[in-house]
């Protein structure tokens, strides 16, 4: 395996996270077929650069973010966050409260390498440290959501079509020790 570092973002790398969660957005958007859908796209990335904005504007209490590089490069990020909105408006406000592991993003070129794996283990322990031991993570990505089952099992909360015929989505709500196990 490539030799990877895990640190929190600095300023220096604004520049290049905007332009990484652009190209992983626009990807994963293509590979889901709604590569036409750029507004979509596009709010979705200012969401993410908003949440960065808010990770060095809190100095990581309303936003932490880690990222991964190789050598210099960031090919990774992960964060974690209150849980969002649409969160919030899908449960009915049932996970209130709960954090959620959000922008879990792996550059094109090194998908399938355990990144991923190595982020979501550097953030467990991030979220341990604190105190908190429950999260929960969703998505509406097709791609992804094999991944979540894979490694969380069933989502707890499922929302058929919720993004159009065959796009459903999907909230996850986890206990670290039982992924620690």
């Amino acid at each position: 395996m490539i030799n990877i570092q895990i640190r929190r973002p600095r300023i220096e790398d604004v520049k290049e996270l905007h332009q990484f969660f652009r190209v992983v957005i626009i990807d994963t958007f293509t590979k889901e077929g709604l590569g036409e859908k750029l507004e979509d796209i596009n709010d979705e990335i200012k969401t993410k650069v908003k949440y960065l904005k808010n990770d060095f504007d809190s100095n990581g209490e309303s936003r932490y973010f880690l990222i991964a590089l190789d050598h210099d490069k960031i090919i990774g990020s992960i964060e974690y966050g209150p849980a969002s909105d649409l969160i919030m408006e899908c449960t009915k406000n049932e996970l209130n409260g709960l954090i959620e592991i959000g922008t879990v993003f792996i550059h094109p070129d090194y998908q399938k390498k355990g990144i991923g794996n190595l982020l979501l283990d550097s953030m467990y322990s991030t979220l341990q440290n604190r105190g908190i031991n429950e999260f929960c993570l969703d998505s509406g990505y097709t791609n992804a959501q094999k991944i979540w089952k894979k490694k969380f099992g069933e989502p707890k909360y499922l929302f058929k079509d919720f993004w159009g015929k065959g796009y459903d989505h999907m909230i996850w709500k986890i206990k670290i020790s039982n992924i620690l196990k």
